[in-house]
């Protein structure tokens, strides 16, 4: 079956980035797929031997340069794989996503020379995991005014509090811990960002129970009493943490787009195949139907306006020139779309899209995290509109 989304990825990109995306979406196809519903009916997160072998591959070190020991590529490689794993799960696709989005991208844009050498090889090899310590209890879509705090004193800081919903915190070596540090300083200034390894004394990582999203996905929450760091532990500059977190999920947004728009090229191709083979009504395809097929048209729309936008937004990142309320705009429009038409794909195909083994429900449960991670939609909106009101 030829995917639809191939058919615009194939107009919209040159040879050597479809080619490379023909090669994570084809492993994924060979190592992922045949094995995804066992792993859902065992509740498993992603096995290690499938991180190990996304690893091989090179995921982990898509966009980290060479003289690190990374493949030396850019950010559309990130979501082209995305688009490729997600196609089948996000949960799998977010493992290595967020390994390098929220773990490698801040090491690599924000980091030091010496931080960048000592963590970036490990990384691109994936025998080192970042998880990025911005979400808290008391603080969702609040992340520029945490309460986990780093007091100075001497030569070394020391950091209390929690963190939550961190991605990929079962695997992580190092933690990137936003934390306040001045909270007498103006809005943005308040914050710094420190590396923690995973194992220093005080650090305690619980994976989060009940989630029914990101199945696979490990999601934890991190506990630090009186963990004690040096200075040069600090990523980027002091009380610039908000610079960092800034930095980093402007990218990560595309990321969270290219995931919702794989999971819309699923639903597409599983509903269009299904309108044409459930026969019913004199025993023809039900795809003759028009509702069935507003729904299927709507689907193959957004996709093909999705793709067109994300690739767009891709190329004025890798030239710097990507605005905050771009990203944001992307990823908004992505997840909502995406969301509201599975659930009507979903109404086509009937009782049959309860099933797991059917694939529907999982990227119609998995379709919420893209609306409410990387910024929830509600918040990145008062974002988006700020331009619109002259601010």
């Amino acid at each position: 079956m030829v995917r639809r989304i191939d058919t615009y990825l194939e107009q919209l990109l040159p040879d050597e980035k479809l080619a490379f995306y023909e090669s994570v979406r084809d492993f994924a196809d060979a190592e992922i797929a045949p094995h995804l519903l066992q792993w859902e009916r065992d509740h498993r997160l992603v096995p290690d031997e499938c991180i190990q072998a996304m690893g091989q591959l090179g995921l982990f070190g898509l966009p980290i340069p060479e003289e690190f020991g990374g493949q030396g590529g850019d950010h559309t490689d990130l979501v082209l794989m995305g688009l490729a794993i997600g196609y089948h799960s996000q949960s799998v696709a977010i493992t290595p996503g967020a390994a390098i989005s929220l773990g490698a991208k801040p090491i690599l844009l924000c980091g030091s020379e010496e931080q960048k050498k000592e963590h970036l090889p490990a990384l691109a090899r994936g025998e080192r995991m970042f998880v990025f310590g911005l979400s808290e209890p008391g603080r969702g879509s609040d992340a520029a005014n945490p309460e986990v705090t780093a007091v100075k004193q001497g030569d070394k800081w020391v950091i209390n509090g929690e963190k939550c919903w961190s991605t990929n915190a079962a695997w992580a070596s190092h933690v990137v811990v936003h934390a306040l540090t001045d909270k007498d300083a103006p809005n943005g200034k308040r914050s710094t960002c420190f590396i923690v390894p995973m194992d220093e004394k005080g650090v305690f990582y619980q994976e989060m129970q009940g989630k029914k999203v990101w199945e696979q996905s490990s999601t934890g929450s991190i506990m630090f009493e009186n963990v004690e760091v040096p200075h040069d532990a600090i990523l980027g500059n002091e009380n610039e943490g908000f610079k960092v977190m800034v930095t980093t999920l402007n990218g990560g947004r595309l990321f969270i787009a290219a995931l919702a728009l794989a999971s819309l090229a699923f639903g597409l191709d599983k509903c269009r195949i299904y309108a044409e083979e459930r026969e019913q009504f004199d025993n023809k395809p039900i795809g003759r139907f028009q509702r069935v097929q507003d729904v299927i048209v709507d689907m193959d729309i957004a996709l093909e306006r999705g793709i067109t936008w994300l690739m767009h937004c891709c190329n004025l990142y890798e030239q710097n020139k990507l605005a905050r309320e771009q990203a944001a705009k992307v990823k908004v429009d992505c997840s909502r779309t995406a969301s509201e038409l599975i659930a009507l794909g979903m109404e086509i195909c009937g009782g049959v899209a309860c099933f797991d083994e059917f694939g529907l429900i999982r990227h119609h449960n998995d379709l919420f995290v893209t609306r409410v991670g990387e910024g929830s939609n509600f918040v990145l909106k008062d974002l988006i509109v700020r331009p619109l009101r002259g601010r």
